[in-house]
């Protein structure tokens, strides 16, 4: 009889990690890597360039920092010359990276500085002018440094372009592409992304070195620790839907998502007249104070309930949310596996509710094709979200162009035969007054029609 020894899991350690970083680490509560981890960072630290495909929530900012900690170490910096270049899509992303590196570098002597827009550029620049290790910049603000001359490429070692797939859907490509004609081109390029679109491949083809690819948690599914649902609703009842819902859930905390950020603002006043106070708003178009703001009354629990834009979507380190609101079907499948990772984390349960009219029937559709699955639906005012994945599947008509055969004329002895017309409608004429016993419910003069929490599937009761 033989018995199985368990496999014997990866530890930071293993990875070839200098004390400095492993005392950090060890601080931050980590003992093992994530998978994205194990497999990015033994590559980069042999200066390899990389891609690499994960999931939000999975660990991608730190399989890039520790080990550009790790080679960064003990070089000496210039005056307006970076040793090494993070961007990132939104500020909020890139002071995430930020955070990273003062919690993993903090026993080594690197310093970095942050250039993003909606701040006062002059500290940014008084940075830049005593030198950094690491550069962390969205494109817009990098290349208007880069022109004005308060910053020079020409020493950049390690570049890092982190949440590629978002880059793109911002439009940011033909700025990452001008951004590295001006870097050497002998350096170590690692790329980030959540998904790998043509246009992102192909960027990596033109501008890296026989890449390694590393791919983690592809599957595009929710987590099983999230329980997600399609509210049916009009455009109309969307916001008393959501009034609703979350009068009765037990939030601890949540995000709204909106498509418009011109929805976002409007939608959390009429929240706080409803006696919302703990509430705020997230969107591009608030100056960085203020979003900075925000989001740390949102992870200290003085605010519980964030209406924001994509914004917060992705890379937000924010722990414990309890709630998801899809307010609006996001019209990029992906992002629905986005949105709804902000909850479900550390092995905690979560849940995700999207409010779907019938007009969103597409963009629900893609996203259950994208999933491999119908997703629970509930209605709350009678009006039909559209079906599921498989029962679309099962009501779709067989379309054939001879599936109707052709009337055939009847001949003139048959004509004759046929029966007077009277004799054959007093033949079919149902009993009046005979309709189903559920037609027949009335409440006022209206049709009775169920109530919020007939349909709900049982894991929401």
């Amino acid at each position: 009889m033989t018995t199985a020894t368990a496999e014997k899991k990866t530890t930071f350690r293993d990875l070839g990690l200098s004390e400095p970083l492993l005392k950090a680490i060890d601080d931050m509560g980590y003992e093992h890597p994530t998978p994205i981890q194990e497999a990015a960072i033994p590559p980069v630290l042999m200066m390899r360039d990389l891609v690499g495909v994960a999931q939000t929530g999975t660990g991608k900012t730190a399989s890039f920092t520790l080990p550009m900690i790790e080679i960064l170490a003990g070089g000496r910096v210039r005056a307006r010359m970076p040793r090494s270049l993070v961007l990132a899509p939104t500020r909020e992303l890139a002071m995430q990276v930020s955070e990273n590196f003062e919690q993993y570098g903090k026993y080594l002597n690197l310093n970095h500085a942050v250039l993003v827009g909606g701040i006062s550029i002059e500290p940014q620049i008084q940075k830049l002018e005593r030198g950094v290790d690491v550069l962390i910049a969205t494109p817009g603000r990098l290349l208007d440094l880069f022109e004005r001359g308060n910053v020079l490429l020409a020493d950049i070692k390690i570049l890092v372009i982190d949440e590629a797939d978002r880059m793109l859907d911002m439009g940011f490509i033909p700025d990452i592409e001008k951004i590295i004609g001006f870097l050497p081109v002998m350096r170590q390029t690692l790329l980030f992304s959540a998904t790998m679109a043509d246009p992102i491949r192909k960027l990596s083809k033109k501008f890296m070195m026989n890449p390694k690819e590393v791919s983690v948690a592809l599957s595009s599914k929710p987590t099983e620790t999230v329980d997600h649902v399609i509210v049916e609703v009009s455009e109309r009842s969307k916001k008393k839907a959501l009034v609703k819902i979350l009068s009765d859930e037990n939030v601890t905390n949540a995000f709204i998502f909106c498509n418009r950020k011109r929805d976002i603002d409007g939608l959390k006043k009429s929240l706080e007249r409803e006696g919302f106070k703990d509430v705020a708003a997230l969107h591009g178009d608030m100056d960085q104070h203020n979003r900075t703001r925000v989001l740390d009354s949102f992870k200290s629990g003085d605010v519980k309930i964030l209406v924001c834009s994509d914004v917060a979507g992705r890379g937000l380190d924010v722990a414990g949310i309890s709630h998801v609101f899809n307010y609006n079907v996001p019209h990029h499948a992906e992002d629905y596996i986005h949105r709804i990772g902000r909850t479900g984390r550390a092995g905690l349960k979560g849940k995700a509710f999207t409010f779907a009219t019938p007009e969103d029937a597409k963009y629900v559709d893609n996203i259950e094709k994208l999933i491999k699955g119908g997703i629970p639906r509930f209605s709350m005012d009678g009006v039909k979200a559209p079906p599921a994945a498989k029962e679309q599947d099962e009501k779709k008509p067989a379309r054939s162009r001879s599936a109707k055969p052709a009337a055939k004329k009847p001949t003139r002895e048959e004509a004759v035969q046929e029966k007077p017309v009277q004799e054959k409608l007093s033949e079919k004429q149902p009993e009046r007054n005979h309709r189903p016993a559920a037609a027949k419910q009335r409440d006022g003069g209206k049709e009775a029609t169920k109530g919020f929490g007939d349909d709900v599937p049982d894991f929401f009761r």
